[in-house]
């Protein structure tokens, strides 16, 4: 676990508010300022993610020395042009090995890798989002991270 790394993960929809942008890069810049958080992991696939990743690359104008980080949960191994691709919104990508061959679960497995290397997370999570013929992703990793004991921010 690194100290001073924080993860998102969130529902594919979300209710998008300016409130909740402002809350969101509120919380964030704490991070950055007061807890010396340098390093963000982002996966993909949800609005939430999409969201993190403007407002963090929003803030790197003022904290230039943050980093953003791509944790694939698709494509294990990539070419140069889709590398050259990520890295211009990432400053890195990787795809953990040991998510090779979770099938469907993919994505709960790599929510898992971006947890257990961060101290803090940074989670969207309604409980009216929840779908009913499955379980919420979103969910299993809120519960993986407090059963982790990370510092867990939750929207809305």
């Amino acid at each position: 676990m690194k100290t001073n790394t924080c993860c998102f993960f969130g529902h594919r929809t979300i209710k998008e508010t300016e409130e909740l942008k402002n809350k969101l890069r509120d919380a964030v810049e704490k991070l950055i300022v007061e807890e010396n958080v340098d390093t963000f992991l982002f996966g993909s696939k949800s609005r939430f993610d999409s969201l993190c990743l403007e407002i963090v690359t929003k803030l790197k104008e003022k904290y230039p020395h943050i980093k953003r980080i791509y944790v694939r949960a698709e494509f294990p191994t990539i070419d140069d042009s889709y590398k050259a691709y990520l890295l211009k919104s990432y400053e890195d990508t990787y795809y953990p090995s040991k998510i090779i061959g979770s099938g469907k679960a993919v994505y709960i497995e790599r929510n898992y890798e971006m947890i257990d290397k961060s101290l803090f997370c940074i989670a969207y999570y309604d409980e009216d989002y929840i779908p009913k013929k499955r379980k919420s992703g979103t969910k299993i990793a809120l519960d993986y991270a407090i059963k982790k004991k990370r510092n867990t921010i939750v929207f809305p």
